[in-house]
């Protein structure tokens, strides 16, 4: 365990979870308002717009998330200069958008109908009733679930590794790589060390979901 006494291990590392946040963290902001907008358009009456919507939510479900990051990077890389990091930054926002656009289609069709009818009878165009009826309350019963989505981001993010990213994990392969000859039980405690780090973010953010969830029901009480 000599090796843990080395902070340049410890600063690499640090680096690697600040880029396996920064993939999960940019593309959850940019989910919230997406989603919004995405679970707008699947509730449409449109049903040209409802059946596109639905083709690219299953298309984006169903494929793998690796098997997209290996298209972006390596396919519209091909025409586009992209990094490795802004092909994941691009991939997880649109998965983001996709999975937040589906819980706000759902929080926006749990809202009574009385409410938006009730909104109506005072005069309130859509506009007014999406900003002022729909929005508020959807997005309070939304917390806990884009909370959950950030943690399933977090823990996808390893997969990002296999395109050259050096997030958390791919920063403890290097050092297992370069640190193996000398200490021959490192990769126990780097991987150890890695699953720690993952676990308490989590754990964190498990509880954190928990938490809001209370406060929310108590709120309906």
């Amino acid at each position: 365990m000599d090796f843990l006494s080395d902070s340049s291990i410890f600063q690499r590392l640090i680096l690697g979870l600040y880029y396996t946040l920064y993939i999960a963290l940019i593309p959850i902001i940019i989910s919230i308002p997406g989603g919004f907008l995405f679970g707008f358009l699947m509730t449409s009456k449109n049903f040209y717009i409802k059946i596109l919507c639905r083709i690219f939510l299953e298309a984006v479900r169903i494929i793998p998330i690796i098997v997209w990051l290996f298209l972006v990077y390596f396919g519209l890389g091909f025409f586009f200069e992209l990094s490795a990091l802004t092909s994941c930054l691009i991939v997880f926002s649109i998965w983001g958008i996709v999975e937040a656009g589906d819980l706000s289609r759902g929080a926006i069709t749990a809202i009574p109908m009385h409410q938006i009818q009730s909104a109506k009878a005072l005069g309130l165009n859509t506009f007014q009733i999406q900003v002022f009826i729909i929005i508020p309350q959807a997005g309070l019963q939304l917390i806990p679930a884009f909370i959950n989505l950030f943690t399933r981001m977090i823990k996808t993010t390893a997969l990002v590794s296999l395109i050259g990213v050096m997030d958390l994990l791919k920063t403890g392969q290097q050092i297992i790589e370069t640190g193996n000859l000398v200490y021959p039980n490192i990769s126990f405690w780097i991987y150890g060390l890695i699953f720690f780090i993952y676990f308490f973010i989590c754990y964190f953010l498990s509880l954190l979901s928990s938490f809001v969830e209370r406060k929310l029901d108590y709120r309906k009480h």
